[in-house]
């Protein structure tokens, strides 16, 4: 890549807070011998959590729901003071935690 295009690029890129929180899962379709092939690409929108409101929910400190669904204490104080925000997996698994906390608790529970 020429520096020119390379700097319209970088340029034209956004910050990772900036970005829409999408999941592009791509899939070839077929594979033709040097040709190109058809893909289906799949956009899964994944939602922004309020970590702090899901945890008052379920009545658990800080402490308690880390330790309970397996977050580093201190990651979980940076997402609830917006110093830091969950990853695309980290967002995925809150939002579970959001509507069946029993199952990833049951999970983790039989995991160990």
């Amino acid at each position: 890549m020429n520096s020119e295009k390379r700097s319209k690029t970088i340029a034209n890129s956004k910050t990772r807070k900036d970005r829409k929180p999408q999941t592009r899962i791509e899939r070839s379709d077929r594979v033709d011998e040097g040709r190109e092939s058809k893909v289906r690409v799949t956009v899964v929108e994944v939602p922004q959590i309020d970590v702090r409101k899901v945890r008052l929910k379920m009545g658990l400190s800080q402490a308690q729901f880390a330790s309970k669904f397996g977050f580093p204490p201190a990651t979980l104080r940076n997402w609830e003071q917006r110093r830091s925000h969950p990853d695309t997996p980290a967002r995925v698994l809150l939002a579970v935690i959001a509507r069946h906390p029993d199952a990833v608790e049951d999970v983790l529970r039989n995991v160990s």
